[in-house]
C-alpha cells in the first residue's frame, strides 16, 4: 500500500504506460497483418493471444534488456528476420494459402511472437529505464497496455480490409525497421562509423530516416509483390 501511494510510483507507471503505447504501433501493425488473413472469429483470437503472449514475451525481455542488447550478431540475424517476415506477408496477400484453421491461427501467433521479440529488442529499454529495476512497476504498466495495444490492432485491421494499401506500408515498415537495426548490431557500429558515417537523412528536431531502412523497405515492397505475382500465376495454372 505504501508503494501505491508513491507518487513517484505513479509518474513512473505513467511513464510506463506511455512508452509502450507510443512504442507499440509497429507491433500493432504486425500483428494486423499476421492475422488478416483469418476468419472472423479466429482472426480475433490470434489478435488477443498474440497480443497477450508478446506483452509477457516483452515482460521478459525488458527485465534481461541491457544484456541482451549487448550480444553482437543479435541484431543482424532480428533483421534478417524481419525483413523475412515482411516478404512473407506481402506475398501471402495473393497467395490465399488456404491452411486449416488451427494451423493457421497458431501460424499467425507465431508469426507475431518473432517479429514483436524482433522489434522489441530496441524498444523494452525505454520501458526497462522507466521501471528502474522495480520488476512490480514494471508488469502492472506492461499489463495496463495489453487492451490498447489489442485495440490498436482490431483499429489497423479494419482499415486494412478498406484500404488494402495499408499492408503493403505495414510490411514496407518492417523492411526500414529490419534495415535500421541492421547497421546499429554492437559488431558492425565500429565498422559503420569508420566507413559508413552519413547513413541518415537529417528532419526537422532530433528525427532522421535511415537509408539502410529505406533500402530494405524498397527491398520487400518488390520481393514481396514478385512472389506474390509468382503465387497467383502458379494458382492460376
Amino acid at each position: 500500500m505504501e508503494l501505491l501511494n508513491s507518487a513517484a510510483f505513479w509518474a513512473a507507471l505513467g511513464n510506463i504506460i506511455l512508452i509502450n503505447i507510443v512504442l507499440s504501433g509497429d507491433n500493432a501493425v504486425v500483428i494486423a497483418l499476421a492475422a488478416k488473413s483469418l476468419p472472423p472469429k479466429q482472426k480475433k483470437m490470434a489478435v488477443l493471444y498474440g497480443s497477450a503472449a508478446a506483452i509477457i514475451l516483452r515482460i521478459v525481455l525488458t527485465i534481461f534488456a541491457l544484456q541482451l542488447l549487448t550480444l553482437p550478431y543479435l541484431k543482424l540475424i532480428g533483421a534478417v528476420a524481419l525483413f523475412y517476415i515482411g516478404v512473407q506477408l506481402l506475398a501471402e496477400e495473393d497467395g490465399e494459402e488456404e491452411i486449416e484453421g488451427k494451423s493457421n491461427l497458431w501460424g499467425a501467433i507465431k508469426t507475431i511472437l518473432i517479429a514483436d521479440l524482433v522489434m522489441s529488442l530496441d524498444n523494452v529499454l525505454g520501458v526497462a529505464a522507466a521501471a528502474d529495476g522495480n520488476v512490480v512497476l514494471l508488469i502492472i504498466g506492461l499489463a495496463i497496455s495489453v487492451p490498447l495495444i489489442v485495440f490498436g490492432s482490431t483499429l489497423v485491421l479494419k482499415l486494412m480490409e478498406k484500404f488494402p494499401i495499408i499492408i503493403t506500408l505495414g510490411a514496407a515498415l518492417l523492411g526500414y525497421l529490419a534495415g535500421e537495426m541492421l547497421f546499429s548490431d554492437t559488431a558492425v557500429v565500429p565498422w559503420i562509423e569508420a566507413n559508413v558515417p552519413h547513413h541518415e537523412i537529417a528532419l526537422f528536431g532530433n528525427s532522421h530516416l535511415s537509408i539502410p531502412g529505406l533500402a530494405l523497405a524498397v527491398g520487400v515492397v518488390i520481393v514481396g509483390t514478385y512472389l506474390a505475382k509468382r503465387h497467383s500465376k502458379t494458382a492460376a495454372a
